[in-house]
């Protein structure tokens, strides 16, 4: 019996459905199968869609659960991670603007 692109792509579908219904998140994502032998990755969410690159169903299915999780975990890690990085910038300027001082100080010495 073969399986079909179609009943491949619907049953992603019914995964990521499920996955929401569990665990109340990631409503805004789709699933699209796209099989591809080229592809370096199994997976990725782009633009609300997880693309799903593996050719095997039983792979694709663990694709989409990995891409899923990891979407809803990035979204909760997002806002640390803009916050560490913002004030690494402004620490990263005051020390240079110190840095600066230090050395035009220096400077009027010699």
């Amino acid at each position: 019996m073969t399986v079909s692109k179609n009943d491949i792509q619907h049953k992603l579908e019914a995964e990521l459905d499920r996955l929401k219904r569990v665990l109340r998140l990631g409503y805004e994502l789709r699933a699209k199968w796209v099989p591809s032998n080229n592809s370096k990755i199994s997976g990725e969410v782009k633009n609300g869609t997880i693309f799903v690159y593996d050719g095997i169903e039983e792979v694709a299915l663990e694709t989409l659960k990995h891409e899923f999780l990891d979407y809803c975990v990035s979204g909760i890690v997002e806002p640390y991670k803009e916050v560490a990085n913002k004030l690494i910038a402004i620490i990263n300027d005051a020390c240079y603007k110190d840095k600066e001082r230090l050395v035009e100080a220096l400077s009027r010495l010699l």
